[in-house]
């Protein structure tokens, strides 16, 4: 009996001290400091995306209420070059990995503003589209990665709801052209689809809520 209680102490003391290196050698999580963000952004990135990540500009994205990870993955991206953009590798470069997830955290702390389409005539085939596909030429549903309501996937697919149609524009058909590079799935989709559909399905975003 004594022999068993003192396999039994072993054996607690044993598991205890593995659970214990266990815990000790597992990545502690990222805590963002909020406050750097916001500083970091204001100085780097309000200018071109406004002082809450809500651009007014058409041609800038809106990255408010973005997936913090699909934004430090573009910023890491746009700085290694696999994303090509001589603006954004600028301002890219001049960033640390802590300050690209201070700022990525901030900003989904901000409330995305809605938007509106502009294309009322083409609203239903981009509705077609976002929530059906193409099916007689194998394009996707965009709701089935990018959610039904353009929410995203987080550290997956990104927020699109509200989103610029001309700046959904701009990147879908960069994408078809081969000239952004860095998701082989978008090149993959957008290669099947014309100007129309692209404008379409871009306008239908921009009103997702």
């Amino acid at each position: 009996m004594k022999l068993f209680a003192h396999l039994l102490i072993a054996g607690f003391v044993a598991a205890s001290s593995f659970s214990a290196v266990a815990n000790e050698a597992a990545p502690a999580k990222y805590k963002p400091d909020l406050a750097k963000g916001e500083a970091t952004f204001g100085a780097v990135c309000a200018a071109c995306h406004g002082p809450d990540g809500n651009s007014m500009v058409p041609a800038y994205p809106k990255l408010s209420e973005q997936h913090a990870e699909y934004l430090v993955k573009q910023l890491t991206e746009f700085k290694s070059d696999k994303r090509a953009n001589a603006i954004m590798k600028g301002f890219a470069t001049a960033l640390s990995e802590e300050d690209m997830k201070n700022v990525a955290y901030w900003l989904t702390t901000k409330a995305a503003k809605p938007g509106f389409s502009k294309e009322k005539e083409l609203v239903t085939l981009g509705e077609r589209i976002y929530r059906g596909g193409i099916a007689d030429r194998q394009i996707p549903a965009c709701a089935g990665c990018h959610s039904p309501n353009g929410a995203g996937i987080p550290a997956q697919y990104p927020r699109l709801a509200g989103q610029h149609s001309d700046y959904a524009v701009a990147q879908l058909t960069a994408f078809r052209d081969g000239v952004r590079k860095n998701s082989a799935q978008m090149t993959g989709v957008a290669a099947k689809m014309n100007d129309r559909e692209i404008k379409a399905v871009s306008d239908y975003i921009a009103g997702l809520r």
